[in-house]
């Protein structure tokens, strides 16, 4: 696994605030429209919760916020982003597989090709043409993430990679969407504390790591869209 460290561009550092550790989320997304313009920033959002989506939008309307629908999607997800989508008049962009992927059991054989063509491929078609990515990777994540800057330079796909809730803690994304008044994820309440695909997630027991429940048992913690 690249480690996020190596990706950093010091052209890109350089120009990022001196304070981007401390910035709100919101003043970093401001940041990232203002420098790279709008219609050159992409925001992928995986709905398992509402606030970068919620984020973003606030930070500016016209923000182009993506869904990767993988054809595995939990129907209550897709039930969740049309409410969000509705409800706060989201741009949302949905991105699919190519048409020669259709659903299959590849995901019992293959999970890696399976991630591949369902969210990796369609993740680089989502950046066509953008100068800067926008995720909601945080640093409580888990081991692979704890050291995700908050500004980097994903030397791979050639694009800026903002992680603007780096910083921010399970009890921060709760007082947002609560002061917000966000609904959340249906799956959350039934023990889904990170959210994928629906034959490649399940619940996690009390204790265990909020992303267990991805891959379990497969020694596999990434899609691949942040390796």
């Amino acid at each position: 696994m690249v480690d996020y460290c190596s990706r950093m561009s010091a052209v890109t550092v350089l120009h990022a605030p001196a304070d981007v550790e401390t910035m709100h989320p919101t003043d970093v997304l401001r940041w990232t429209f203002d420098t790279y313009g709008v219609d050159n920033v992409v925001v992928t959002v995986s709905f398992e919760d509402a606030v970068l989506a919620h984020l973003a939008h606030h930070a500016d309307p016209r923000a182009d916020i993506v869904l990767l629908d993988t054809q595995y999607l939990f129907a209550e997800t897709l039930w969740y982003v049309e409410e969000l989508r509705r409800r706060f008049d989201l741009n949302l962009r949905v991105v699919r597989p190519l048409a020669d992927v259709v659903p299959d059991n590849r995901w019992q054989t293959d999970v890696e090709g399976c991630c591949q063509v369902r969210k990796v491929e369609p993740l680089q078609r989502s950046m066509d043409g953008k100068a800067a990515w926008i995720t909601g990777v945080r640093r409580v994540d888990g081991p692979t993430r704890a050291n995700a800057p908050i500004v980097s330079y994903d030397i791979g796909r050639s694009i800026a990679k903002i992680n603007p809730l780096a910083t921010w803690t399970d009890a921060d994304m709760d007082l947002y969407a609560q002061l917000n008044d966000l609904p959340a994820n249906p799956l959350t309440e039934r023990g889904y504390p990170s959210i994928g695909c629906w034959p490649c997630t399940k619940p996690v027991a009390p204790g265990e790591d909020k992303r267990a429940g991805r891959w379990s048992g497969l020694g596999k913690t990434e899609c691949g869209l942040h390796t």
